[in-house]
């Protein structure tokens, strides 16, 4: 079965609609799905005051699918919790898309906004677009980042990418602002493009793997050796990287992986090592 959702208007504050979801859409009728509330600003509203809300029956469709069209980057909180089920933004979205999903497929043939799978817990988050600041962050204050789960960004990507990350895997195939990876303690971040810098600050544990080029490496970390390659869970990425450990700032164990090709100014590391 597959809803299909559509803003009546454009919208001038921001929508908070985390019942945009298929485990709350599972089970209920239109018309009861149409009575949700959801916050238009400060404003409790139905679900039907603001969307057009449309459902069909479709045999190819594999359990509940959400499809939604037209400007939806003020309407915050899509799939929030979600478990399951299919979401499919076809424009852009606005933030905290999966906001600690556990399961289930969102994709976006758009852009996100920022803290995109902010504190994630399984599932798959696909945006063919760019998107925001702090993917798979927690909110200010918390140190509960993603877990688990995959997150894949086709454009670019902004500030702290996979803050405070515990676990899963962030793929960037554009490039990042500065921080991915901070306070970084499990998981692995992939970055196809550049990074404007200061990657890996305050990192633990996990994998930061940059194939662009990058301004400089923080001081806290230590170069280890140059690899070949990077195995990415089965796919392998050539090199050669430099392989950096660090924050030893924080007696991290982390390792950074920075493209030997493309960062020839890091040659000078290389007396570094025996």
């Amino acid at each position: 079965m597959i809803f299909h959702i559509i803003p009546k208007y454009q919208f001038r504050v921001p929508v908070y609609a985390d019942c945009v979801s298929p485990d709350v859409f599972d089970g209920k009728k239109l018309d009861e799905i149409l009575e949700l509330r959801v916050w238009e600003g400060n404003k409790n509203r139905l679900l039907s005051d603001l969307f057009s809300v449309k459902y069909e029956e479709n045999a190819e469709s594999d359990g509940l699918t959400i499809s939604l069209r037209g400007d939806f980057s003020k309407v915050r909180r899509v799939g929030a919790g979600m478990s399951k089920g299919k979401i499919i933004v076809n424009g852009d979205v606005g933030m905290h898309l999966g906001e600690k999903m556990k399961g289930g497929e969102i994709t976006v043939n758009g852009n996100a906004d920022s803290w995109s799978g902010g504190g994630m817990e399984g599932g798959r988050i696909e945006i063919k677009g760019s998107a925001g600041d702090f993917i798979g962050a927690p909110y200010r204050g918390s140190i509960e980042g993603m877990k688990n789960g995959i997150i894949i960004v086709h454009g670019d990507a902004g500030r702290e990418v996979g803050c405070s990350m515990r676990g899963g895997l962030i793929k960037i195939y554009g490039s990042v602002k500065h921080f991915v990876g901070i306070s970084m303690r499990d998981g692995t971040i992939l970055v196809r493009g550049d990074c404007a810098g200061k990657a890996g600050a305050e990192m633990l544990g996990g994998r930061i793997i940059i194939c662009g080029y990058i301004p400089s490496i923080l001081p806290t970390f230590t170069i280890d050796s140059i690899r070949p390659n990077v195995d990415v869970n089965g796919e392998k990425i050539p090199g050669p990287f430099y392989r950096f450990l660090g924050d030893i700032a924080d007696n991290g164990e982390g390792k950074l992986f920075v493209s030997k090709s493309k960062n020839p100014h890091l040659s000078v590391y290389e007396k570094h090592l025996l």
